[in-house]
Formats: structure tokens, C-alpha cells, sequence
């Protein structure tokens, strides 16, 4: 008996070791497939709970859709209302590995015949190119996945006669309810779902378990599915937070429905027609998981815009608005990471630039310390948040990781000389520099309004290089005229250095722009220099 049930747990971590590697590489060659399904199909509730169940199913993971679409919200991509819906659906895409074991797995014994394609899909992964690499560890955590399942089975004999319903607590209002908590704890420990799925189901096909009392097992450990989910958001951004939090209420009100389904499930199998319908007792608890999921999004699909602002009611904004939607969850899906960058970083810059325009069109409005301060502490969080994100060489996101880097530098850059006030007043009262110093300022303000990041790069790239021909020329004229006794030579030195003010930080912005605008992988803007020039002089 003790090696069976040795085996029962091998076949357990066995199951759990396939599904890593199942969804892995499911994900892997989904690819931005996942992200496109997402990004096009929110546009109402309904759309975006078909959403979340087609890419849960597609990749195995509900956590996997879940990140991707925190990604979203945090990048502005995507509306916390049009999340949930994504959110709703993920639930029922989960269903389908259960689907999968009571059909497959427990029907046939695949877990001999499955050996070869396990190494077959390992070979693949270790020496095929992509995408077939992926499609060989997805192959290889599905056979992985039924030879563990086929272990759990042949273990869980060894409980036969041993372990009976009697064993567990009474089809009662409190045994109910403890078993809910022991599928809760199961799933809590296990960290997936699936796993106490076809724990359950083998349980049911030797015995050890009734179906009720299997029945609510399964709905704790769909609740379960939250409270590790809610873990893992605990310190992370707004939106991950928010996620995490309607995640577990929605699942427990819809395990509150399915409990009180019980009762009328218990009274049907006291029936003879009641009894003759769970037949196939395997088939009815996954077709009730499904069911009472199905249930829990119809019920809560017509009020998602009530149940947003009650989430966004328990989980306010904290922290500064800049960087509040950089979670360390999202770390775990290197795009939707990258999405949220993106995001902050083109927060920060808006709001420093339109402080930055603002005191440069009007020097009495000096830039306080606090605020360069806050936009230090929002560029390094940023920056650690950027750095923290693993990228393969060579790849587009490896390339927009670098870019953000470049810019935080030129952020930081342009805050130090944003502290030079004397030259930023020079740059407006010095007549030789207003003309110049109000442009600038023009074109920083417009950033936060600008709608085709490739025109303001090229706007920023005309007047950075008119700057830098203007400073030689400027530089020679001063020069000159102190020379000649037309101007004090007192202000010369504070002339000339606000002048090389104006065309440094000219190059920073224009940096700052281009390099957004590779992120966004925009061609340069085909407009001509005169074009440009003419629509600024207007």
C-alpha cells in the first residue's frame, strides 16, 4: 500500500510537472497571438469573457491571460471594466483541463503509449528551431501530464474499501462546508486548480468519494484559485491589485451560487431519474464545474459597470499616479511588463515637459524642488521596474528595453538642467534667446498633446538641429559685440551658457521623442524640414 500510495503522489507532482510544461509551451508558440485576441475583443463584456475562456484554454492558464491583461490596463491599452469581462471568462477556459482528464485520461490508459511522444517533444525542444521547440515542450508536458494521471489512478487503488465517503465529513450543511475548505486548502497547496481537479476525479472512480461530496470539493477549489492569486498581487500596482481583488469576490459569489446548487443536486440523486443522470459520475462533476462557472459569468456579465466601481471603491489609487500601475506580477509576461513601461515613462515625460514648457514660456513660474524630486523618485522606480525585466538577446523587447533605459538617462539629464534657473530666466529675458527659448518651451508643453509621436520627433529633431546651428552663430555675434563695447561683458559667459542650455536640452528632447517613437516602431515622419519649419514659424 505504501508504494502505492508513493505512486499516487508521483503521479500527482507528475500531473502538475506536465501542466507547467504543457502551458509553457502552449504559450510560447501562442506567441502575441494571445495579446491580439485580447486587445481586439473587449469591446463589450460578453467579447471579452469569449476572450478570456478561448486564450485560457488556449494556454492552459488562466494566469497567463490575467497578467497579460493587467499589462494592458496599466499601459492605458484597456479599461479596468473591459479587463473584467477578460477576467470573468478566464474562469471558464480553466474548465477545460478538467475536460480533458474525465475524457482522456481517465477513459484510456495513455500513460505507456505516451512514453515516446515524451521524448520525442523533449528532443524537439532541445534541438528543433522555433517555433517547433515550444510545440516539442508543449507535447512533451502533455504526455508528462496523462503518464501522471495514469500514476494517480493506479495509486489511488490502494484506497479502495480503505478510504469511503464515510471518511469525509456527512452530506450535511457543515460537511458541506468543510469539504469546500479542504478543496480551498488542497488547491492552496498544490497552487493549481487542475491538479485537485483530477485529484477528485480519482477519487470519484475508485469510491473513495461520493459526488456531492466531490462536487464540493471541486467548488472550493475553484475558490481556492484566488487566494493564490490574490497572494501574488499583495505590493504590486493599482491595477494588479484590482485584478486580484475582483478575482476573489467574483469567485466567491459564484462559489457561493454553486453551493447552494448542492442542495437541489442532492435531492435529484435521491430520485431514481436523479441517479441514472450521474452515471458517468466523472463527466458530471467536470460538466458542473463548467456549469456552475457558466452561471457565475451570466449573472455577473449585465452589471460588470457596478461591479468595477465597487472594486475601484475597495481598491483606490495609491501611491503617485506616475508609476502606481508597475506591478512586480507582471514581470512574470515580459510584453505586458514592457506595456506598463512604456506607459509610465510617457507619464513622467508629459508631466516634467509640461512643467519644463511652462517655466521656460513663463520664468516666474520656477520649477519647484519637490516636483523635480518626484520625477527623480518616479524615473528610478521606473528604471528599476525596466531593468527588472527579462528579455532574450536580440528581440524587440530586448530593443525596448534598451530604448527606455537610453531615456530615463536623458530624463534624468534634462532634470539636472532644469535646476539651472538663472540660465532658464536668461534664455527668455536675454532678447537675443526669447525667440528661441518660447519655441522650445512650445514644443515641450505639446508633448502631453501630441497624437503621432513620429511628427513631434521629427518637430524636435528640426528645431534641436536649428539650435545647434543657431548657438555657433549666436556664440560668434556675442563675442562681437562685447568686443565692439555694445554689450556688458559681465553677461557674457551667462549668455553663451544659456544658449548651449537651450540647444543640450533641445537634444535630450529630441532623443526622448525618437526614441519613443522607435518603441512604438514608427517610421520617421516623411514631412520635408521645410514643411516643418513653415508649420512651426505659422
Amino acid at each position: 500500500m505504501t508504494i502505492q500510495i508513493l505512486q499516487a503522489l508521483g503521479g500527482l507532482g507528475l500531473f502538475l510537472v506536465g501542466m507547467n510544461m504543457l502551458t509553457e509551451g502552449l504559450r510560447g508558440l501562442a506567441g502575441d497571438q494571445l495579446r491580439t485576441i485580447l486587445r481586439r475583443s473587449t469591446d463589450t463584456p460578453l467579447k471579452g469573457a469569449t476572450a478570456g475562456a478561448l486564450t485560457t484554454a488556449m494556454v492552459q492558464s488562466s494566469s497567463a491571460t490575467t497578467v497579460a491583461t493587467v499589462g494592458f490596463v496599466a499601459a492605458g491599452l484597456m479599461t479596468f471594466q473591459q479587463a473584467l469581462g477578460v477576467i470573468f471568462g478566464a474562469n471558464i477556459g480553466t474548465t477545460v483541463t478538467g475536460w480533458l482528464v474525465a475524457i482522456v485520461g481517465f477513459k484510456l490508459d495513455l500513460g505507456l503509449v505516451l512514453m515516446p511522444v515524451v521524448l520525442g517533444g523533449a528532443l524537439m525542444q532541445m534541438f528543433a528551431p522555433n517555433p517547433w521547440k515550444q510545440a516539442g515542450w508543449a507535447l512533451a508536458g502533455f504526455g508528462v501530464l496523462f503518464i501522471g494521471i495514469d500514476a494517480l489512478k493506479d495509486g489511488m487503488v490502494a484506497f479502495r474499501g480503505i478510504v469511503t465517503p464515510d471518511s469525509f465529513p456527512a452530506d450535511t450543511l457543515i460537511g458541506r462546508l468543510k469539504l469546500v475548505v479542504l478543496g480551498i486548502v488542497l488547491t492552496v497547496i498544490t497552487q493549481s486548480s487542475s491538479a485537485g481537479v483530477a485529484s477528485a476525479l480519482a477519487a470519484l472512480a475508485v469510491g473513495a468519494i461520493t459526488f456531492p461530496q466531490a462536487a464540493a470539493l471541486v467548488i472550493g477549489m475553484n475558490v481556492g484559485t484566488t487566494f493564490t492569486a490574490m497572494i501574488a498581487t499583495l505590493g504590486g500596482g493599482t491595477a494588479t491589485r484590482r485584478t486580484g481583488v475582483s478575482h476573489v469576490i467574483f469567485n466567491l459569489l459564484t462559489g457561493c451560487m454553486a453551493f447552494a446548487l448542492l442542495y437541489p443536486i442532492g435531492w435529484a440523486l435521491q430520485r431514481s431519474w436523479g441517479a441514472a443522470m450521474v452515471a458517468d459520475p466523472q463527466i458530471a462533476l467536470v460538466a458542473f464545474h463548467t456549469f456552475f462557472n457558466f452561471l457565475g459569468v451570466a449573472a455577473v456579465l449585465g452589471i460588470t459597470s457596478q461591479f468595477a466601481r465597487l472594486i475601484i471603491w475597495i481598491v483606490p489609487d495609491r501611491g503617485t499616479p506616475l508609476t502606481r500601475n508597475l506591478g512586480q506580477q507582471l514581470l512574470t509576461d515580459k510584453a505586458a511588463a514592457l506595456d506598463a513601461a512604456n506607459a509610465a515613462t510617457h507619464r513622467i515625460t508629459a508631466e516634467f515637459l509640461t512643467h519644463l514648457g511652462r517655466n521656460l514660456n513663463h520664468p516666474a513660474e520656477a520649477i519647484s524642488s519637490e516636483f523635480l524630486d518626484q520625477i527623480s523618485v518616479a524615473t528610478r522606480e521606473t528604471q528599476g521596474f525596466v531593468e527588472a525585466i527579462s528579455t532574450d538577446n536580440e528581440t524587440a523587447e530586448q530593443v525596448n528595453q534598451q530604448a527606455l533605459l537610453h531615456i530615463f538617462d536623458h530624463l534624468d539629464r534634462l532634470r539636472h538642467r532644469a535646476m539651472q534657473r538663472e540660465r532658464i530666466a536668461t534664455s527668455i529675458e536675454d532678447s537675443s534667446l526669447r525667440e528661441r527659448g518660447l519655441k522650445l518651451g512650445v514644443l515641450m508643453r505639446g508633448y502631453a498633446d501630441s497624437r503621432e509621436i513620429a511628427r513631434y520627433a521629427a518637430q524636435a529633431d528640426m528645431l534641436r538641429r536649428d539650435f545647434r546651428d543657431f548657438r555657433e552663430r549666436h556664440r560668434a555675434e556675442q563675442i562681437r559685440l562685447v568686443a565692439s563695447h555694445a554689450r556688458n561683458p559681465e553677461n557674457l559667459s551667462l549668455i553663451l551658457d544659456s544658449s548651449r542650455w537651450l540647444q543640450r536640452s533641445a537634444y535630450h528632447l529630441w532623443r526622448i521623442a525618437d526614441l519613443l517613437r522607435q518603441i512604438e516602431g514608427k517610421e520617421p515622419h516623411p514631412e520635408t524640414h521645410e514643411q516643418i519649419l513653415s508649420e512651426e514659424t505659422d
